[in-house]
């Protein structure tokens, strides 16, 4: 029996821009997935993925070529066959893995919750695969890399894709006014990738933005005051709403709460951070259910 654990992740800052070189802010989950691998002998492998309830979400069979066999969902096996089979790409030796096994995967979270059912499963495999995390990602998934970062380390990071080279490097991102920031879920899946084509349709010069984006995740990230870090959200959220051509979480959704909140990842679902006093008696009278502290979340 093998065991492969990786981390959920949140993108504190950069989002859309850390795309084209900003450097993010981006933090490890306490929620993550595990994958587990038994021998069976018999030459096949067969999949089962479980809810954080325990529940089977899907389940596949696959023959000697990772065509599935039998299969609870069409659209998850060709992407977890593809998977696989880069992975084998990358290192032809993992057929030796592949013949006869079963796989359990166990997710940590919600699948909802937006904190990386997709990039734990690659740094799962990819440990088992015993292949390039990053590369296994850009051949299948592609995106900015910041998740597999947080997938991989224990710590906050501030992640940077450089010429389509990622690179990351830990930093002591633990403020004194924890106690005051929380994570909110707004009650529905956002695809980044829509977030990604509504970027894209930008064409303006980033640079200035980039800038003064990789400015505010260091910033926030030596952060010492509460007051100071809500202004640092509040020019973020400027920045980026100006990029993307779109109103911030708080215009749209909580004008008149008193404190900041700061949209996580592509903007329009999963989490958002909320900091200020009485965070959780305002959104939870909005009817937001799903609020994690600080501590409850981040690694």
């Amino acid at each position: 029996m093998k065991n492969y654990r990786s981390n959920g992740k949140l993108l504190m800052s950069a989002e859309y821009l850390v795309l084209d070189g900003a450097e993010a802010l981006a933090v490890p989950t306490k929620k993550g997935q595990t994958l587990t691998v038994f021998n069976n002998f018999n030459g096949f492998l067969y999949w089962k993925s479980f809810t954080v309830g325990g529940s089977i979400w899907f389940e596949a069979e696959f023959d000697s070529n990772l065509k599935p066999i039998t299969t609870t969902n069409n659209e998850v096996s060709t992407t977890l066959s593809i998977f696989l089979q880069v992975a084998l790409m990358l290192n032809p030796d993992f057929l030796s893995e592949l013949k006869g096994c079963n796989v359990e995967t166990h997710l940590e979270f919600e699948q909802n919750w937006g904190l990386g059912s997709s990039s734990t499963l690659i740094a799962n495999i990819s440990k088992w695969a015993n292949v390039d995390p990053f590369v296994l990602q850009q051949e299948t998934f592609p995106g900015s890399g910041y998740d597999i970062a947080c997938a991989l380390t224990d710590k906050p990071i501030i992640y940077q894709l450089f010429e389509r080279d990622p690179s990351y490097a830990t930093v002591r991102f633990n403020p004194f006014f924890a106690d005051n920031i929380f994570f909110v879920h707004l009650n529905k899946k956002q695809n980044s990738r829509d977030g990604i084509k509504k970027y894209r349709e930008f064409t303006n010069d980033k640079t200035e933005y980039i800038k003064k984006i990789s400015d505010i995740s260091y910033s926030m990230a030596n952060c010492i005051d509460l007051k100071e870090f809500r202004k640092l959200i509040g020019q973020h959220e400027s920045i980026i709403a100006e990029v993307t051509q779109q109103k911030t979480v708080k215009e749209l959704l909580f004008p008149d709460f008193k404190g900041s909140v700061k949209s996580l990842g592509a903007w329009g679902g999963d989490f958002v951070m909320a900091v200020g006093d009485n965070v959780e008696s305002y959104f939870m009278k909005k009817g937001y259910k799903t609020i994690l502290s600080y501590s409850e979340m981040v690694k």
